[in-house]
């Protein structure tokens, strides 16, 4: 007898919202930078097709440098103000959004706490592996208050590379309700990456000696691993939406071997 796939039904809210779904976006970083273009895209496909879309928040509280200009999307123009900002005004000019910046990291004091800071789904784009811990701790604090629909806490998609290879991440923040199913398996609970990679995580070192040179960037993070891991992401988030189910809950891939390899739901 044939084992039935394995399927994560997304939450019906995201399918048909009332609102707007709230995102997080945090960092504006190379990947961020790539990331709320991406979900500009998306936003207007959905708002196309007779969905609400998004109202999506960037948090970073770093600002552009020079060598920022290299692989991140920043114009040397932007050089010296606040990254979110940056991007957000770039966005809303752009496509006539109304979306929002935050000048500072998501895990500073009480701001995530906050009732207009809140979001359906939080979107991770950090370098340093401790921020993915603060974040997570955030998380778990807030699936464990009682939220209306309009700002419950649903996914947590962390995207993180190295120089040539990335990866994406779905986790759900509490378990999803699933519906009855005859064809698939139904999975209500995604794993957080801090809890099923913490071995590997806690492994890994956070010191990062600023780059003195293109050329030094470059070593550490190749030119298009960026848009390729957000790219990915936005596929991923594509799929979620549009078919309302998903039986892959991250994506690998690598721009050495021009492989990439999904990760399944179990």
């Amino acid at each position: 007898m044939k084992t039935a796939e394995p399927m994560h039904f997304v939450h019906n809210y995201l399918i048909n919202p009332t609102n707007p779904i709230r995102v997080n976006l945090m960092g504006a970083g190379g990947t961020g930078s790539n990331m709320i273009m991406e979900l500009a895209k998306l936003n207007r496909a959905l708002v196309a097709l007779g969905h609400a879309g998004f109202q999506v928040q960037l948090w970073d509280n770093d600002t552009v440098s020079e060598l920022n200009t290299l692989r991140q999307l920043f114009a040397k123009s932007e050089i010296g103000l606040n990254k979110a900002v940056a991007r957000i005004n770039a966005v809303n000019r752009f496509w006539g959004t109304n979306w929002k910046a935050v000048q500072h990291t998501f895990s500073d004091n009480e701001l995530p706490y906050k009732q207009n800071n809140r979001a359906n789904i939080y979107i991770s784009c950090v370098d340093k592996i401790a921020a993915r811990f603060e974040i997570a701790a955030v998380l778990k604090k807030l699936a464990d208050e009682n939220n209306c629909y309009r700002d419950i806490p649903l996914y947590w998609m962390d995207l993180g590379n190295a120089q040539f290879t990335g990866q994406v991440i779905l986790s759900t923040i509490s378990k999803i309700k699933q519906p009855d199913s005859k064809l698939y398996k139904p999975v209500s609970y995604l794993p957080f990456v801090t809890d099923e990679f913490k071995e590997l995580l806690e492994s890994q070192s956070d010191e990062d000696v600023p780059s003195c040179s293109a050329a030094e960037a470059l070593d550490k993070q190749g030119l298009f691993i960026n848009a390729e891991v957000a790219k990915k992401a936005a596929c991923l988030l594509t799929d979620m939406f549009r078919s309302g189910m998903t039986a892959n809950r991250g994506i690998f891939t690598n721009l050495n071997t021009y492989v990439s390899q999904p990760l399944k739901v179990a």
